[in-house]
């Protein structure tokens, strides 16, 4: 019997790791940038096309490779940062593996150009589809350059799964705020499609959170510091009221690496505990410094997850450090069960002595005595005894004449309506105020009200704005909201189908945005919640790629407009929503594809009572 297994050849090789390493144009900017940042750069500029498809280059001024080193870089397993398994448990740098760009250079076109500070020229390599093209010198300066360019040009089933643009570059932006956070000591310059959007100079972390997402930031954070022998906490938490639908600005560092931690986020969420809303969520920016050799970074491709060595005892310093830090800036609310604060001495009476009141009594004063009302200033007029008060309204009854007593008609309650427009019988009711409950011939139908109301209000807003009809209602005065660059960069993409919508904007700046009209229907009130549900489903991979920004928008309206599970509805918006529901082209499921409605028929009811 033949030999059936076989080493697979490089490139094949190559392309399977790419697999771990590269999910998309964001993996690649997280693998250039944390490389330039290992080159100790003190100056990173990222350059990306139609959100990294076309072209993501990376420049540093960071200390270069020779030309050696320059050709190394791309062969498998091959790094600077490794020379025994100890090693890995002593990690103080950023990409180790050595698997970043042979990976990338496997399903793209590569061009590098590097140059140490020690020599005069540099080396510049063209690698398309893991094949070395062209290595020669050239004069480029210090540092390094990198430009990948197609994407999976060689994979094209993976380049078919790749997002929309705009889930794309909300990718990468995601990427670059957790590397730019991370060093706020590097300067970072951002560019899309020709424009900047992130230019961060050196400063410190307070300032680099306020720069990356608004200065409206700088008031909402208060300042988290702890110091442990297990632990060291630094940075920040944003009040309360400054919490969000989404989970955006939650970030943790340690030892100056981003990680996604569920238990250590959960830590954060148990300190606001009873501080926000149940469906909102705390923004945080925490730095955690920690013992390398108590932590294990190798245990994931993105190395973004973190193994801990005690994570119980993390929990607990990281819960009471945030607590400690709302409860010292007057963010938490405090309760004193010791001391009551109406008896406390006002600050202006502190070291004042008490003086005891004078009090000046007549003690011939007598009100009974008609000397007493002339002094003061009554005249006592003589009256006679007070049983003669009610003489003069006593009457003779034999005097009542009942004769010229007129009585009004009888008064009659006037119709609204006709009979016809009579209240008709109730033909359906609300169960625990989130289910819609009729009868049909075959039993019962219970209707989901919210997801009812998304697939009428989602039809509704997709054929208005599909055939350009929406209705638009100036408002009074001009309202104007704030957000974040990256946020805003989301909402330029969608600005045609907003205005489609019925959206009318003054104008549109770089954190904020001024809105003159808003669609029909949509109160000031929910506008802010409708622009935050839609930068979330941006953020949740929504729309996907097959997917246009129309109906995106529409879906994401639909779930924020929805009447909620738990709001009362009358017997007639009961009967509208049922109607209107039937009267839809997909009435079975919501935008969402999950079922709006379903039926319990008599067969199964009686089943029940035998």
């Amino acid at each position: 019997m033949a030999d059936i297994i076989q080493l697979l050849p490089d490139h094949v090789a190559n392309q399977i790791a790419a697999g771990e390493v590269v999910q998309r144009p964001a993996s690649v900017v997280k693998e250039l940038v944390e490389n330039a940042i290992d080159a100790d750069a003190t100056s990173i500029k990222l350059i990306i096309k139609d959100a990294g498809k076309t072209q993501i280059q990376v420049i540093d001024d960071g200390k270069g490779m020779s030309d050696t080193d320059a050709r190394m870089s791309f062969e498998r397993h091959a790094t600077s940062k490794i020379k025994s398994a100890e090693d890995l448990f002593q990690l103080q740098t950023k990409g180790f593996r050595g698997e970043a760009l042979a990976s990338i250079a496997a399903i793209a076109h590569v061009e590098l150009k590097t140059k140490p500070d020690y020599q005069d020229l540099g080396t510049a390599i063209v690698i398309e589809g893991s094949q070395v093209k062209s290595q020669e010198v050239v004069v480029t300066p210090k540092g390094t350059s990198i430009s990948v360019k197609n994407l999976f040009f060689n994979i094209p089933a993976r380049r078919n799964f790749l997002k929309s643009n705009t889930v794309e570059l909300r990718h990468i932006i995601d990427e670059f705020h957790r590397v730019a956070l991370a060093h706020p000591t590097i300067e970072f310059i951002m560019y899309h499609n020709g424009g900047e959007l992130f230019n961060l100079p050196k400063t410190n972390y307070r300032q680099r959170i306020v720069n990356i997402f608004g200065s409206k930031t700088n008031e909402k954070l208060v300042p988290v510091e702890e110091t442990t022998e297990i632990v060291t906490i630094s940075g920040f938490v944003a009040k309360p009221e400054y919490s969000r639908k989404t989970k955006t600005e939650q970030f943790f560092f340690v030892n100056n690496r981003f990680i996604k931690s569920a238990y250590l986020n959960h830590a954060v969420n148990a300190a606001f505990d009873g501080l926000i809303k149940d469906t909102y969520h705390p923004s945080y920016f925490l730095n955690l410094q920690v013992n390398p050799e108590s932590i294990d970074i190798n245990i994931h491709p993105t190395k973004t997850e973190i193994k801990f060595e005690d994570e119980h005892t993390l929990y607990a310093i990281i819960r009471s450090a945030v607590k400690h830090s709302l409860g010292q800036f007057n963010v938490a609310p405090v309760l004193d069960f010791e001391s009551d604060q109406n008896l406390n001495t006002p600050y202006n009476y502190k070291d004042k002595a008490a003086s005891a009141p004078g009090i000046q009594v007549d003690r011939n004063y007598n009100p009974f005595k008609e000397s007493s009302f002339k002094s003061q200033g009554f005249q006592k007029s003589p009256q006679p005894h007070w049983e003669s008060l009610y003489v003069e309204t006593a009457t003779d009854s034999n005097d009542d004449n009942f004769s010229n007593i007129e009585f009004e008609s009888k008064a009659e309650n006037s119709v609204l309506f006709d009979d016809q427009h009579k209240e008709k019988k109730q033909s359906t009711f609300q169960l625990q105020q989130k289910y819609i409950v009729s009868t049909l011939k075959s039993g019962l139908l219970i209707i989901d009200q919210y997801r009812a109301h998304q697939r009428i209000l989602y039809e509704s807003l997709l054929k208005s704005m599909t055939v350009k009809t929406a209705v638009t209602q100036q408002l009074l005065f001009q309202l104007k909201l704030n957000f974040s660059k990256s946020d805003m960069e989301i909402l330029k993409e969608l600005q045609t189908e907003l205005e489609q919508a019925g959206f009318v904007f003054a104008s549109f700046e770089s954190e904020y945005l001024e809105i003159t009209g808003v669609p029909f229907n949509v109160s000031d009130s929910e506008i802010t919640i409708i622009f935050e549900q839609l930068i979330s489903d941006i953020e949740n991979d929504v729309p996907e790629a097959n997917f246009s920004a129309t109906d995106l928008l529409a879906k994401s309206m639909a779930k924020s407009l929805a009447v909620k599970r738990g709001q009362y509805l009358t017997i007639a918006e009961q009967d509208h929503m049922v109607n209107s529901l039937f009267a839809c082209k997909e009435p079975s499921v919501s935008p969402s594809n999950k079922a709006t409605f379903i039926t319990i028929g008599t067969d199964k009811i009686d089943r029940k009572f035998i």
